[in-house]
């Protein structure tokens, strides 16, 4: 051992590294990080310049490389090699990386729901000015069975999920307007789901103008009871339904138990008399 050279014991390395000196005990024995020095009594002894060696290996495991993956990688790599790995991991990495990013946006995004439904007076009607909305769509299930709704619900859903298009916002339900003004409510035309407008080629579009818009709290099987409220607020305030009504839920089992508790926000095209 050359006596100017600084090594470190397993503990002192241990601490440098910030972790526990059995994962060095350990990598020693797969042979995958020998310790620079072992005296006649087996005492372990590192160099500052392992640290590199500990940094990478620790890198890798980030990414998701299994412990005897890096030792093939260290013991038999190439300057070739090691780019041609990094690049690999490099866009595994950008890969993660986005599906964490739309992971924190559905985050936000649902909390951002909660947040504002907690500031919302479930009682009043209003009649607001909506900008455009973009939207994917289900499948028609104008007049479908109940089999075929489950079997609409689930392949949407699996196919948002695989296009990467739910980003938080929940899914929704859409009626045409025929079926509202006949008081058809349950018969649902499509599900959709909102989006950003890059997100397709062609997005259904939510047209931009007023909108009546009410919440109805409690199960879905007693909506028509708000429904006849809007329709008799549209009627007092002299407005008359000119599209079709966007339901979805703002506060669902994600936030609440029990659907007494659920809040469905309903939003309807409308026009002046």
């Amino acid at each position: 051992m050359e006596s100017t050279k600084k090594l470190f014991t397993t503990g002192e390395f241990a601490d440098l590294c910030g972790v526990k000196k059995q994962t060095f005990f350990h990598y020693d024995d797969i042979d995958l990080l020998k310790p620079e020095y072992k005296n006649e009594k087996g005492y372990r002894y590192y160099s500052v310049q392992q640290t590199e060696v500990f940094s990478v290996i620790e890198m890798l495991k980030e990414i998701g490389m299994s412990l005897a993956e890096i030792k093939d990688f260290l013991h038999f790599k190439s300057p070739k090699d090691a780019i041609e790995l990094l690049t690999d991991k490099e866009e595994a990495m950008k890969k993660k990386i986005a599906k964490m990013q739309r992971t924190q946006q559905i985050i936000q995004n649902k909390k951002k729901q909660i947040e504002e439904a907690l500031r919302l007076d479930f009682d009043r009607f209003t009649i607001e000015e909506r900008e455009i909305g973009y939207y994917v769509l289900s499948g028609d299930i104008l007049n479908c069975s109940d089999k075929e709704f489950t079997k609409s619900i689930m392949s949407f859903i699996k196919y948002t999920k695989q296009e990467e298009l739910d980003i938080g916002y929940p899914i929704g339900v859409l009626i045409r307007q025929e079926q509202v003004e006949a008081g058809d409510y349950w018969n649902y035309s499509h599900f959709y789901m909102r989006v950003d407008q890059s997100d397709l080629v062609e997005p259904f579009i939510k047209k931009a103008g007023k909108y009546v818009v009410g919440y109805h709290k409690g199960s879905y099987v007693t909506i028509q009871d708000t429904y006849e409220k809007m329709k008799a607020y549209l009627s007092k305030e002299g407005y008359r339904i000119c599209g079709d009504s966007f339901e979805e839920y703002v506060i669902d089992e994600v936030s609440v138990s029990g659907e007494d508790n659920y809040v469905t926000k309903i939003m309807i095209q409308v026009e002046e008399k």
